[in-house]
C-alpha cells in the first residue's frame, strides 16, 4: 500500500515566513519525481519554484491562486511507494529555498499527466483540518463543472466582489472567463435581479463598486519597508543642477575604443564608490536599538530597477573594488536579470547604499524615501541640453539634476553637502577622479 506523505512549504530563508501561490506546477493525480517543482511561490524577494522531496502520485494540493501560504502549513501530499520515492531523512531536513531555481515566468508549466492519475483508487485525505484545492485551470482540462479561469487576478476579483465564477459566462476564447466578466457579474449584483440582462452584454464601464488589490508578495514587503523608513528615519534632501557635458564626452571617448560599452549608471556608481571613501559616514546605518551608528567597511550599491514584479533594488557587491567596466557589466547583469524576474532573492538584499537613476522615466528630480536600513540615496535626474553660462558665456550644455537624500542621524548637513558637491563636481569635471586612484 502506497504511504502518503506531506510536503509543507519550508523555510524560504531571509526571514520569510509566507508566500503566495503564483501557479501550481502539478495537478491532482500527476506522477512526480524526487525533487520536481510543484509550485511558483512569490516572496517578498522574488518569484521561486518549490521542489517536493517525494516522488508519487499527488493526492492533494493546499492554496489556491493567489492564497498566501505560511511556512510549515501543508502544501501537497503525495502517495509514495514503499521504500520508493523519497529522500534519505538526512535530506528531508527543512532547507532555505535561496539557492534554488528562480521560476522563469515566460515558459510554461512542466506537467506530466500519466494515465489519469490511476495510479491511486482515489485521492488520500490528508490529516490536517483543509480542503485540497485544485489549480486555476480552463474548463477544458479538468472538466465542465470547474470555471474556465486562468488568472489569479481574476479569480481574486471574484472572491473579494463575492461572485460565484460557476455562475459567470465567459467571453473569451472557448468560454474562457475575462476579467470584463466578473465586472459586469458584480454591476447586475449591485443593480438587482431585475437589471441582470438574459445575455452577455456587450463590455461596459467598470463598476462603480471600485477594486480592492490586496497587498501581497513585493508589494507587501515595499509597502512595508518604505512606511518604516518613512517613520523612523528622519531624513532630509539637497540638490544640485550639474553641467554633465564632459561626462558625456568622456563616455564617448570610452566607447570609441573595443570592449564593454560605459554606461552612464556605471560613470555614476564608480563617482560613489569615490565619493563614499571620502565620506565614510554615509555609507552606514543605524543600529536596530538606535544606540549607534555601524559603517560597513564594503560598498554594497544598491540600484532601483524596473522588473516585472515592480521596482527592486539589486545590489552590487563590494562595489569599491570594481572598475568602472566591471561596475557597467554587474549593473546590466542585474537590471536584465530584474527586468526578466530571474534575480535571486539574495541579490535583493543587504545593500549600504543606493543610487536611483530616475532620469529613465523623463523626470528631473525627486525626494525619494531611503531604502531602509541604509542612510543615503543619490537620486541623478535626466540629461537634457539647457542654456547654461559656460566659462562666462551662454551656451548650451547636457544638464542634469543630482538630489541627495540622508538619514540625518549619522551625519549633519555639511556632510552631506560636501558629498553631494563632491559628485557634482566629478560629474563636471570627470578628471578629478584621477587624484583618487
Amino acid at each position: 500500500m502506497p504511504v502518503v506523505r506531506e510536503f509543507t512549504l519550508p523555510d524560504l530563508g531571509e526571514g520569510l515566513t509566507e508566500a503566495e501561490v503564483v501557479r501550481w506546477l502539478v495537478e491532482v493525480g500527476e506522477v512526480i519525481a524526487v525533487d520536481q517543482p510543484v509550485v511558483e511561490v512569490e516572496t517578498a524577494k522574488a518569484v521561486v519554484e518549490v521542489p517536493c522531496p517525494y516522488g508519487g502520485v499527488v493526492t492533494a494540493l493546499f492554496g489556491e491562486v493567489g492564497q498566501e501560504v505560511a511556512v510549515g502549513a501543508p502544501l501537497v501530499t503525495v502517495a509514495v511507494s514503499p521504500g520508493e520515492g523519497e529522500k534519505p531523512l538526512a535530506a528531508e531536513v527543512e532547507r532555505p529555498l535561496v539557492g534554488y531555481g528562480i521560476a522563469e515566468t515566460a515558459r510554461g508549466g512542466r506537467r506530466r499527466r500519466v494515465g489519469g492519475g490511476t495510479a491511486v483508487a482515489a485521492p488520500v485525505a490528508p490529516a490536517v483540518q483543509a480542503a485540497p484545492v485544485a489549480p486555476a485551470a480552463p474548463a477544458a482540462v479538468r472538466g465542465s463543472a470547474v470555471p474556465a479561469v486562468i488568472s489569479p487576478l481574476v479569480r481574486r476579483l471574484a472572491r473579494e466582489q463575492g461572485v460565484d465564477l460557476a455562475a459567470v459566462t465567459g467571453s473569451g476564447p472557448e468560454g474562457l472567463i475575462m476579467r470584463a466578466d466578473v465586472e459586469r457579474a458584480v454591476a447586475a449584483k449591485v443593480a438587482g435581479p431585475a437589471a441582470a440582462p438574459a445575455v452577455a452584454p456587450a463590455p461596459s464601464a467598470p463598476s462603480a463598486v471600485g477594486e480592492v488589490v490586496p497587498l501581497r508578495g513585493l508589494r507587501k514587503a515595499v509597502a512595508e519597508k518604505l512606511g518604516r523608513s518613512h517613520r523612523e528615519i528622519p531624513a532630509a534632501t539637497c540638490w544640485v543642477d550639474v553641467d554633465a557635458t564632459e561626462l558625456m564626452a568622456l563616455r564617448r571617448q570610452l566607447n570609441a575604443a573595443p570592449g564593454p560599452k560605459v554606461s552612464v549608471p556605471a560613470l555614476l556608481a564608480r563617482i560613489c564608490t569615490v565619493a563614499l571613501e571620502r565620506f565614510p559616514e554615509l555609507n552606514s546605518s543605524v543600529t536596530e536599538d538606535g544606540s549607534g551608528i555601524r559603517r560597513h567597511p564594503s560598498v554594497h550599491l544598491g540600484f532601483a530597477a524596473q522588473g516585472e514584479r515592480g521596482l527592486v533594488v539589486p545590489v552590487v557587491r563590494d562595489a569599491q573594488r570594481l572598475t568602472t567596466e566591471q561596475l557597467g557589466v554587474e549593473l546590466g547583469r542585474l537590471t536584465e536579470a530584474a527586468r526578466t524576474g530571474s534575480i535571486a532573492p539574495a541579490e535583493l538584499t543587504g545593500g549600504t547604499f543606493t543610487l536611483n537613476n530616475y532620469g529613465v522615466f523623463g523626470v528631473d528630480g525627486s525626494t525619494p524615501i531611503l531604502n531602509h536600513p541604509e542612510a543615503a540615496m543619490l537620486g541623478v535626474g535626466r540629461i537634457v541640453a539647457k542654456p547654461w553660462v559656460h566659462q562666462g558665456e551662454l551656451a548650451v550644455r547636457e544638464v542634469t539634476q543630482l538630489s541627495f537624500t540622508f538619514d540625518h542621524r549619522v551625519c549633519d548637513g555639511g556632510t552631506a553637502g560636501g558629498f553631494l558637491r563632491f559628485v557634482a563636481d566629478c560629474v563636471e569635471q570627470p578628471g578629478l577622479l584621477l587624484r583618487q586612484l
